[in-house]
């Protein structure tokens, strides 16, 4: 009985990461939020892999696991986005809500695709959360010229969509360390590497601390720019 507690209590702790990050950026607290995202997807990483260590798997499990990581990786980053655009451009800022719910429908599809088990279709929903945490964690960014805020309103709404598009992506699980088998991963975990040291490389040249968190959307965005590079090679290929 007591192992089945654990995974169960590791994921409660990933959706009160959630909700602390959800709250912070009602108080325009965004670097301190993306810290929880953070953790919460580390404890999101960690409920899975208890769960089959402990040989406890569990229906409810699954359930409590989409639930906390809507409120994580869908309604936090969509609070942030929304606290961040709203001094900017008003209500319309309402409308990147619409990425909590499209996360609570991605992580529905994955419950039920059985073609999601090794790899993504759609953009995952921590990759998306880690995105714009980033960005709204860089203040420097609402003195960026007036079209800059309808620019990330319409990325939302891109980003609502490759959560739920069939475009696939690549997990990082290594079933075993050969380059062959593994080439995508090591090109992408590579160049993610690049992003960072540059990010802060560049935080140090300019004394400012909050370019470093630039590095997760740098990363994020490699990643799906590599990926429908992939995808498109892929459909070439197929073509002959």
């Amino acid at each position: 009985m007591t192992k089945r507690i654990v995974p169960d209590a590791i994921t409660c702790c990933n959706l009160l990461c959630g909700c602390v990050a959800t709250f912070l950026a009602t108080q325009n607290a965004f670097a301190l939020a993306f810290c929880f995202i953070i953790a919460g997807a580390f404890f999101d990483f960690f409920d899975g892999m208890s769960s089959r260590l402990l040989h406890v798997p569990s229906k409810i499990g699954v359930e409590l696991d989409s639930l906390a990581d809507d409120i994580t990786f869908g309604l936090a980053p969509a609070m942030m986005l929304f606290s961040f655009l709203r001094p900017i451009i008003g209500w319309w800022s309402l409308i990147a809500l619409l990425m909590a719910a499209f996360s609570a429908l991605r992580l529905a599809k994955f419950n039920v695709d059985e073609r999601q088990t090794s790899s993504f279709i759609g953009l995952a929903t921590p990759a998306n959360a880690i995105f714009w945490a980033s960005l709204c964690s860089m203040p420097y960014a609402i003195t960026a010229p007036a079209w800059m805020p309808w620019l990330l309103l319409v990325l939302s709404l891109v980003s609502c969509y490759l959560l739920i598009a069939e475009i696939p992506f690549f997990s990082l699980k290594f079933k075993n360390l050969s380059w062959k088998d593994n080439a995508d991963k090591y090109i992408f975990l590579i160049g993610a590497l690049v992003l960072v040291v540059a990010c802060i490389i560049e935080a140090t040249r300019y004394q400012h601390p909050e370019f470093a968190l630039a590095a997760g959307a740098a990363v994020i965005l490699w990643y799906v720019l590599f990926n429908l590079v992939l995808m498109l090679y892929s459909s070439r290929q197929k073509r002959g």
